[in-house]
């Protein structure tokens, strides 16, 4: 009887003493998408199951429609403090350094997310990615890439010549400078701020997201015009985190948060190919225009694109990253070597 209370006050002191020494972790994250949207709810599946496999060791508060400052000003909010990490993309971050470009959307050089998430998860690209973040303090988690994006329109977009004049929403970056070269004119404007430009007509477009994105924000309820399948953009929206913080973690928890990112990307890119395909029939029938380009059409794109990334790449940094796009686009067959 002895022996046993012995072994129960011992079994107590050590779940007591595990309690004690459990490390916890409580994130602020912030992101551009709106609870409506399905990136919105995967956002929040993605803190769901990180607070679950974590047994609640990580708490994630989640602040959507970048609801604590302006999307572009996410990461520096993380990097400084005000939030812990930021789940936007790192294409808003191109005043940087150029080569931020190249850690999200190479614009035209990738047919599909799985390509895309091969080069970061078997072409060395984490590595490339990473020495790019932590010299901006940060620390980059993982990606999660919805597809091919659709432009939304007032005006029918049916080829390269229909860009002329063309006043959209453009994200920033290499875009702005793909599209004006094409003679269209680029405005760099928040996402929150899409929807009233386009019904104000301020502007004729949007370079906004993907087709099921692009209704739940609305945008075909004003514009009747969109190309499906897309092919000019697939940004990857990123986890990034700041490297203090980060470093802090303990190893479970880290490995917990990169897991639960390549689960987030496969299910975002496989639920984005199903429900963009079921909107395009919604979308028909309501009457918007869809419009699917010619190879004709796609390739001039492609060499407008092509251009622009060796007019965007200035820095030492931006050209090793797009050259090591371009050296795993080309060993996989992918793109042509000239």
């Amino acid at each position: 009887m002895k022996a046993n209370k012995l072994f129960a006050v011992a079994t107590a002191l050590t779940v007591g003493a595990s309690a004690l020494s459990a490390q916890t972790t409580t994130l602020r994250i912030q992101t551009h998408f709106s609870p409506e949207t399905l990136s919105g709810q995967l956002a929040e599946k993605y803190v769901n199951d990180v607070m679950e496999m974590s047994g609640g060791d990580i708490a994630i508060e989640m602040f959507y429609s970048s609801s604590v400052v302006k999307s572009a000003e996410t990461f520096d909010a993380a990097a400084t403090g005000i939030l812990d990490c930021d789940m936007t993309g790192g294409a808003y971050q191109t005043g940087k350094n150029p080569a931020f470009q190249f850690t999200g959307d190479l614009m035209g050089g990738y047919s599909n997310p799985y390509q895309q998430m091969a080069w970061l998860l078997h072409g060395n690209g984490r590595a490339a990615v990473n020495d790019l973040y932590n010299a901006h303090n940060m620390e980059f988690v993982g990606w999660w890439i919805p597809g091919p994006e659709s432009l939304a329109s007032t005006r029918p977009i049916r080829g390269v010549e229909d860009f002329k004049d063309w006043k959209f929403r453009s994200p920033p970056g290499m875009a702005t400078l793909v599209f004006k070269n094409l003679g269209a004119s680029p405005i760099v404007m928040d996402f929150n701020e899409i929807f009233t430009a386009l019904e104000t007509g301020i502007i004729d477009g949007a370079d906004a997201a993907n087709l099921t994105n692009n209704i739940g924000l609305g945008l075909y309820d004003i514009a009747e015009h969109t190309n499906y399948p897309g092919f000019h953009s697939m940004p990857a929206d990123h986890l990034a985190c700041r490297k203090d913080v980060w470093d802090a973690m303990p190893a479970s928890h880290k490995k917990i948060m990169e897991v639960a990112m390549d689960s987030l990307a496969l299910h975002n890119a496989t639920i984005n190919e199903v429900k963009n395909a079921q909107n395009a029939k919604v979308l028909r029938d309501k009457g918007v225009n869809l419009y699917e380009w010619s190879p004709e059409e796609l390739g001039k794109f492609r060499a407008a694109v092509k251009a622009g990334w060796q007019e965007f790449a200035t820095t030492p940094e931006a050209k090793a990253l797009l050259q090591s796009h371009i050296d795993f686009l080309v060993g996989m067959g992918a793109m042509s070597a000239d």
